[in-house]
C-alpha cells in the first residue's frame, strides 16, 4: 500500500495597481485608493467628465468600491507610478 503524495505548490498572484489621489476643495483631506485602471484611463475618465461638463466623476478602486466626486470640486488629481503587488502566500 503506498502513501499518498502531497505536493506544495506557490500561489502568488501578481497584480498592477496605482496609488490614485484626489484633492477636493474645502476639504482637508484628500481621497486616497489603489485602482486597477491604468493611468491613461485614469487620465481621460477624469478630464473628459471636466471637459464634458459632468456634474460627477465616477472611480472604482481595486477592491470594487465606487467613488463619486463632484466635478466642480476636483482640485488635484495625482496618479502614482504603477507598481506589482504580489498577493498570496508560499508554502
Amino acid at each position: 500500500m503506498s502513501t499518498p503524495q502531497f505536493s506544495c505548490r506557490n500561489l502568488v498572484v501578481e497584480r498592477l495597481v496605482m496609488d490614485i489621489k484626489i484633492g477636493i476643495k474645502h476639504s482637508t483631506r484628500e481621497l486616497s485608493f489603489d485602482s486597477s485602471a491604468s493611468a491613461k484611463e485614469l487620465e481621460t475618465t477624469v478630464s473628459s467628465a471636466i471637459e464634458s461638463g459632468k456634474k460627477l466623476i465616477s472611480l472604482t478602486d481595486s477592491k470594487g468600491n465606487v467613488f463619486l466626486v463632484p466635478t466642480d470640486s476636483v482640485t488635484y488629481l495625482e496618479i502614482g507610478a504603477e507598481e506589482a503587488r504580489r498577493v498570496g502566500f508560499i508554502a
